[in-house]
């Protein structure tokens, strides 16, 4: 084997969120130590991906499963994505190319068909799927049963596990009894040089962002454990009861006043093939309406007109470079409501929707942002935080999982538990502070991160990790994986058996 490694990157969906994010990061900082690197997706969509996986920056090789649908009906979704993963291992597989390294994650289910490619396999656990999935009725139990032992079963043949917190490393061992071995940890890390990149200001997507507001930022993706709702509801409640005096004027519910000095921004990744992101999105969009304040929601852009159909019906289209080279300025679809200050594009709302925004609304909204809330429970670890603490933006999590061994509290923002009355009197003390204290938050955040957190620092633990794990045998023999790979079939075929008797 030469100095240099060949990795393959086996990951299912390369759309945007944080464990593509660090795919992403994980393959670029290879590339710079001059290692070779591709990856391998069942579904890359140019217009809902990172930059870095579309302008050549990486390789990326999409296999086409056109006969395997992303669910059936809306469910069996774990069923169609373990035979989709079935089917990238098995076109890898016959590629012909000769891998050092195969870097898995998010599903171990492909893991023992990609023992036939000799190469060393090594998985990166963000969290147990057993562990996410709900069980909560007989029949889920019943369905879920050959999955979660093929799960525990499939990460046990890795040649090396890498798990993303010290959080998870114990949820593992909880979650995988059966698993003697103790996974590594490898917390992901930032590209900070993409975070020092300044923002395009001719992007015309940044006008539904121009406004004098104090912006409060949301970044998730829109599901439900997430728990977004709860960054709505101690937003509503700063601005109706603690942030009264800061704001310019009271909250009534008979007229929501749109002229308070702050906004909520809810931006993150939305996926209209994912039946829980258009619908939870509805019912967030809902939920602020319910509460009396003014919501707007912003269509991607260039979102097919099929897609937007998805969305609420009175979503707004985001201006594009044609509409401005055309000089566009009477389409009543764009956003030049008569109710908005000159300039001020968010003078009449108070929480504003961004489903699968761009990079350039990210760069831009981290540094105006006063506050990030960010707020779900046992996270894994939470890139946010990271994106947030780097970009002098404190942050308020939840005081659990990934998040406490990234934030500081007290001192680059503040953990509290899951109660939107904690979360309201953290975001007044943020919101409120002086400015050499706000200021002291955010400076501390950024060198955390910048010490702590680095790609480069990643990449030479993620390196010294696959040097050590290539000179070492493979964990089982070829004829385990043949019978692991007759396990996954008899765990289909029991599974479509399950279905028709429930």
């Amino acid at each position: 084997m030469s100095d240099k490694l060949n990795v393959a990157f086996v990951h299912p969906d390369l759309g945007i969120g944080g464990a593509e994010r660090l795919v992403v990061d994980a393959a670029i900082s290879l590339k710079k130590r001059g290692h070779r690197v591709v990856i391998y997706t069942m579904h890359h969509d140019l217009s809902h991906c990172f930059e870095e996986t579309r302008d050549g920056t990486l390789e990326v090789r999409v296999v086409s499963s056109w006969l395997i649908p992303s669910s059936i009906g809306g469910r069996f979704s774990i069923l169609c994505s373990v035979l989709r993963s079935l089917a990238l291992a098995q076109r890898l597989a016959n590629d012909g190319e000769t891998y050092d390294i195969l870097f898995v994650d998010q599903l171990s289910a492909p893991i023992p068909m990609l023992k036939y490619t000799r190469a060393h396999i090594l998985f990166y656990c963000h969290f147990p799927d057993y562990l996410m999935a709900p069980h909560n009725t007989m029949s889920r139990k019943l369905y879920r049963l050959p999955f979660d032992l093929l799960e525990e079963f499939t990460t046990g043949e890795a040649d090396e596990i890498l798990v993303n917190s010290r959080f998870t490393q114990g949820t593992f061992r909880e979650a995988f009894p059966h698993l003697t071995r103790i996974p590594k940890v490898l917390m992901p890390a930032l590209n900070l040089q993409k975070y020092d990149a300044s923002v395009d200001s001719e992007d015309p997507s940044l006008s539904v962002l121009q406004t004098s507001k104090q912006l409060v930022l949301s970044i998730n993706r829109f599901e439900r454990k997430k728990d977004i709702r709860l960054a709505i509801d101690a937003f509503d409640l700063f601005v109706s009861k603690i942030g009264t005096s800061h704001t310019q004027g009271p909250k009534t519910s008979a007229a929501p006043n749109s002229n308070r000095g702050f906004c909520l921004v809810v931006a993150g990744g939305w996926d209209p093939r994912v039946a829980e992101n258009v619908e939870h999105l509805k019912e967030l969009y809902a939920h602020a309406k319910e509460l009396g304040l003014c919501a707007r929601v912003m269509a991607p852009q260039g979102v097919s007109s099929g897609s937007r159909r998805l969305l609420p019906e009175d979503a707004v289209r985001t201006p594009t470079i044609f509409d401005m080279l055309a000089g566009d300025k009477e389409d009543a679809d764009l956003i030049d409501h008569a109710d908005d200050k000159a300039g001020d594009k968010l003078a009449s709302v108070d929480v504003l929707f961004l489903p699968s925004f761009t990079e350039n609304q990210r760069t831009q909204l981290l540094s105006v942002a006063k506050c990030v809330l960010y707020t779900p429970t046992n996270e894994h670890l939470g890139i946010v935080p990271l994106e947030a603490m780097y970009t002098r933006t404190p942050v308020i999590a939840v005081n659990s999982g990934g998040p406490r061994e990234t934030i500081q509290n007290g001192k680059t923002g503040y953990l509290c538990e899951p109660d939107k009355e904690e979360f309201a009197v953290a975001l007044a003390r943020v919101l409120t502070m002086s400015d050499a204290k706000w200021q002291a938050m955010a400076d501390a955040g950024h060198e955390r991160v910048k010490d702590e957190f680095s790609l480069d620092r990643f990449g030479e633990k993620l390196e010294n990790v696959m040097y050590e794990t290539a000179t070492r045998p493979t964990s089982t023999s070829y004829v385990i994986g043949i019978l692991m790979t007759l396990f996954i079939f008899f765990t289909v075929g029991f599974t479509i058996c399950i279905a028709y008797c429930i």
